[in-house]
């Protein structure tokens, strides 16, 4: 028997409580201080993913490259990018990174790809190169040095500005330039015939290019500069007001540059290898790549990838760049900047 009770109605039930999105999953990429990255281009990963991504960095390439090699097995990053071809074969020897046969490598030509194991994929590259001052040249009734040898010539006494390489990354670029281009036993008599004609070294890119160099200043005494193929486009964009023409040049001339090509690679020891590998194609893809230059003032290594306008106009490539083996770097690169110092600096 039931009864029914008036005014009274079964209570009802409480209602299931909604469920609560999920946590992004986190991905951690250490760089170098120079990566840049547009913000929609990394939201563009981030949402197809269901992925935060953060940016950890961490000093120069050189000082990145130890804090990986330091924290190699427990890993406070899951990929790692921006150790370049001076560098290289010293990340490989440490085996820092898991191989990883990306389908984008089918895009990039090989004379980017270093390792064989894929462990370190090349994402860009940019040719440190010598830049100069074209009014300051003109005003002086000067020819462009078309090679390393015009630098020592006494018409051009007191007008170079290098960087030191222990400590700056173009410098040590050109530092291999010239070992390349004279040899282990002929680079240091250049260097003293460079620093005979009062070519001036600092400390970094910085001050060589905003303070010495009179192309960006206006102002600075030296009209010649160790800098970037790229430097004359990124004088364009930047340029306040706006120009039509670029105000500095690059010399490309054969031997006189040196091809810097950055790698990325997943570390050993990540938890997050599926979005690793989702990353690194997501860097050697197009969007990724077409961002760079603009952002970096570096070029892609996707074949597919398009330049912007004024890359097109104003900024050139080595087609004969200087070229050693990564091993042979590693294997003298500190005696040859000890060596320098002595020499130049001593």
């Amino acid at each position: 028997m039931s009864f029914v009770f008036a005014g009274c109605t079964p209570a009802a039930a409480p209602a299931p409580a909604a469920p609560q999105p999920a946590e992004p999953a986190v991905l951690t990429v250490m760089t170098h201080d120079s990566f840049a990255v547009s913000e929609e281009v990394v939201a563009a990963f981030e949402e197809a993913n269901q992925v935060k991504v953060i940016f950890l960095k961490s000093g120069d390439s050189g000082s990145a490259l130890n804090r990986a090699i330091l924290t190699k097995g427990n890993p406070q990053a899951d990929v790692f990018y921006g150790v370049d071809n001076t560098f290289l074969s010293r990340a490989l020897k440490e085996d820092i990174f898991e191989p990883y046969d990306s389908p984008l490598l089918e895009k990039i030509p090989a004379e980017f790809r270093a390792d064989a194991q894929n462990r370190a994929l090349p994402v860009d590259f940019g040719d440190v190169c010598l830049n100069y001052d074209i009014a300051a040249l003109e005003a002086k009734g000067l020819a462009v040095p078309q090679s390393l040898d015009d630098l020592i010539r006494p018409e051009y006494r007191g007008l170079l500005v290098v960087e030191n390489p222990a400590v700056s990354s173009p410098g040590l670029a050109f530092l291999l330039a010239t070992v390349a281009q004279y040899g282990e036993e002929g680079y240091l008599e250049y260097w003293k015939k460079l620093r005979a004609n009062e070519t001036a070294v600092v400390s970094d890119w910085t001050t060589a290019y905003y303070t010495n160099f009179s192309g960006s200043s206006g102002k600075g005494p030296q009209p010649l500069v160790v800098s970037y193929a790229s430097s004359p486009a990124a004088e364009v964009v930047f340029a306040d007001p706006p120009v039509d023409e670029a105000i500095t040049g690059s010399v490309t001339a054969p031997g006189t540059c040196f091809r810097q090509i950055e790698f990325v690679g997943i570390l050993k020891g990540t938890s997050n290898r599926a979005l690793a590998e989702k990353f690194v194609d997501y860097m050697l893809s197009a969007p990724f790549q077409e961002d760079m230059p603009l952002q970096m003032f570096v070029y892609p290594v996707n074949s597919e990838a398009k330049l912007p306008e004024v890359y097109e106009k104003y900024a050139q490539q080595a087609q004969q760049p200087a070229q050693l083996d990564p091993e042979r770097i590693a294997a003298h690169r500190d005696a040859w900047i000890q060596a320098w110092d002595e020499a130049v600096l001593r």
